[in-house]
């Protein structure tokens, strides 16, 4: 601004602004306006001001920012309240403040008092706070179930049958069998085969025919944690209706 009306005053010096025609006058006003930024108003004015020996200036007051209501010391106070009772929300928050000071007197929360809810979350978003309360919270990781297996649920309806494998053991360097029991979860009804080993060849065959053995029609099966449990799951490609 100084500088603009200080070349301004300098170019109304070097042509004699006051000893010009009103055609070169204009002319050295648009020139101005140009130059400097200004209104051909403003322009005028500020001409008219130095030609009567007043300085060549704006009557523009400076900018004044606005009025900072709220301290550091309030936003770290606030700071230390949210930290005291964990985060209320803004309306619990405003009422307990001022319960600090009209019930207990407590003067550090004279402003914060009439403090509206929202600016309080304005102010819980500013530098200083954010310093004195910023939390780290570590990832979680999510699970993402791509099969699930449950114990049955028969809702006394019989048909489903839990199935586990017993080894007998090795003697000799030998191999020993293995049993594999099937038993209705409502009826207690059990069957019981041998397998060789616990492979798909050896093992599919023989669930098969316990499922078959069973008076009733199978609805779902239920295996643990064995490694027949592995296996077991190929059963459904000949009983579509199970449920594993």
């Amino acid at each position: 601004m100084a500088t603009a009306t200080g070349r301004s005053s300098e170019v109304l010096r070097r042509f004699g602004y006051g000893r010009l025609g009103k055609a070169d006058k204009g002319l050295i006003l648009r020139y101005l306006e140009r130059t400097t930024g200004y209104s051909r108003q403003q322009i005028t004015r500020l001409v008219k001001r130095g030609q009567s020996g007043q300085p060549l200036s704006t009557d523009r007051a400076p900018l004044q920012g606005w009025a900072r209501t709220y301290t550091t010391a309030d936003v770290a106070l606030l700071a230390e309240t949210d930290s005291l009772h964990g985060n209320l929300s803004g309306p619990a928050t405003r009422h307990l403040m001022q319960r600090a000071l009209t019930v207990y007197g407590d003067a550090r929360y004279e402003r914060l008092a009439n403090l509206s809810v929202g600016h309080l979350y304005n102010l819980r978003k500013q530098p200083g706070y954010l310093d004195r309360r910023r939390a780290y919270t570590a990832t979680r990781p999510t699970g993402v179930s791509i099969g699930e297996r449950r114990p049955p649920a028969p809702d006394n309806r019989p048909g489903f049958i839990r199935i586990d494998s017993v080894h007998l053991g090795d003697q000799d360097g030998f191999t020993g069998v293995y049993h594999i029991n099937a038993v209705d979860c409502v009826t207690q009804w059990e069957l019981v085969a041998t397998c060789e080993k616990i492979s798909e060849a050896f093992l599919l065959p023989v669930i098969e025919a316990l499922l078959d053995g069973f008076p009733f029609r199978i609805l779902g099966f239920h295996a643990d944690n064995g490694s027949e449990s592995v296996h077991i799951v190929g059963v459904p490609s000949y009983y579509p209706a199970l449920t594993c």
